[in-house]
């Protein structure tokens, strides 16, 4: 096991040496065991700051699988059930052709609000019942159900505000007693504390261009909110919770949550039995019937997907490279996480020369 984690190690050095990364973490567990913990380069510039294994890094939309494992959660304990309507729960979300709208339908990016509500700035994202309320108004654009598309941000505070409703406590509480205390993590947060903004890594995002358009439009991201890397490098961004789209977290912890989803868990803990996870990573099908690479939450893999190709593998990713993910078959959990946003990004290469590796164990 040795061999692998140099390997590993060697070639995260060699593409911050060549300029392809700046600081990035990753960290792997196969069928329990910890077997690459490695990272390198510079967490922040401007200081020099090196990376470590301590160093938390923003995910973005990697944070959407552990929200997804919460809500599965409360299933597993009998609190809730993926047909349940949203309103049942949330009583002002049954408005505006959304009376039908399941929780099911909120896991699988179908309810038909991706689009952020209009009238909010950037200062409404940090207050969680403001952006509830706001959400819980929108009319669908299309009927629930009936069609996915990707719900970037809304995602969060739907499902988070029916976590809450269900369970009584805060998302990031229920994060940090949930999944954090039993797995022994000390470094996943949605609503970073602000003693802990020192080990954060900084975002760069050489050559970014903001995208010009109509403002008028429905928009899943929208432009006041980029560009996203600036965004997550002020403190207000940091202490927000925002489920969808803020996570911050380091490798070893992402790792460790997807391994602790596998049959048999990781030391001795085991988040969802085998047959939860089997439902919770079925394949989303419409009317044609034909599944597409889309659980309940979870991404699942595909053809050319930096995750492999089947679609038993499940994670997220997030925007500028951190992913995290398992393979039921292999027994691979795997955590990414970096801070360089570059269409040169190393991402790919590594996760190519990590799983060859794997295979030879």
């Amino acid at each position: 096991m040795q061999d692998i984690q140099q390997a590993m190690q060697n070639l995260l050095e060699q593409k911050v040496e060549a300029g392809n990364e700046r600081g990035l973490q990753l960290a792997v567990y196969y069928q329990g065991e910890l077997i690459v913990d490695a990272y390198a380069g510079i967490a922040d510039q401007a200081s020099g700051r090196a990376v470590d294994g301590d160093t938390l890094f923003p995910v973005f939309s990697t944070t959407k699988g552990i929200v997804a494992t919460i809500i599965h959660l409360l299933a597993e304990r009998g609190r809730l059930n993926y047909e349940m309507k949203i309103a049942d729960i949330w009583p002002e979300f049954g408005v505006n052709g959304k009376s039908d709208t399941t929780i099911g339908h909120a896991l699988y990016h179908t309810s038909g609000i991706p689009h952020m509500p209009a009238e909010i700035g950037i200062a409404d994202i940090s207050d969680w019942d403001k952006m509830c309320g706001e959400i819980a108004r929108l009319t669908p654009q299309w009927p629930p159900g009936e069609h996915m598309e990707y719900h970037a941000i809304t995602y969060g505070w739907i499902l988070g505000e029916v976590a809450r409703r269900i369970d009584g406590r805060p998302f990031s509480q229920i994060l940090e007693e949930e999944i954090c205390a039993p797995l022994g993590v000390k470094d996943m947060y949605v609503g970073l504390p602000e003693e802990l903004d020192h080990r954060v890594a900084v975002l760069e995002e050489p050559g970014y261009v903001q995208p010009t358009g109509a403002v008028d439009v429905l928009q899943a991201i929208p432009a006041w909110i980029c560009p996203l890397h600036a965004w997550m490098n002020t403190p207000a961004a940091r202490r927000a919770c925002v489920p969808a789209s803020n996570g911050i977290m380091s490798a070893r912890a992402a790792a460790r949550h997807y391994a602790a989803l596998l049959p048999g868990g990781i030391d001795g803990v085991q988040l969802l039995p085998d047959s939860r996870m089997k439902a919770a990573t079925a394949p989303l099908r419409l009317k044609d019937d034909v599944p597409l690479p889309r659980g309940m939450g979870y991404v699942l893999g595909q053809e050319g997907d930096i995750m492999g190709g089947s679609l038993r593998i499940f994670g997220h990713g997030g925007y500028g490279g951190s992913i995290a993910f398992a393979d039921p078959e292999s027994g691979l959990a795997v955590g990414f996480t970096k801070n360089l946003y570059s269409p040169n990004d190393a991402g790919s290469t590594i996760m190519e020369e990590l799983k060859k590796r794997v295979a030879g164990l």
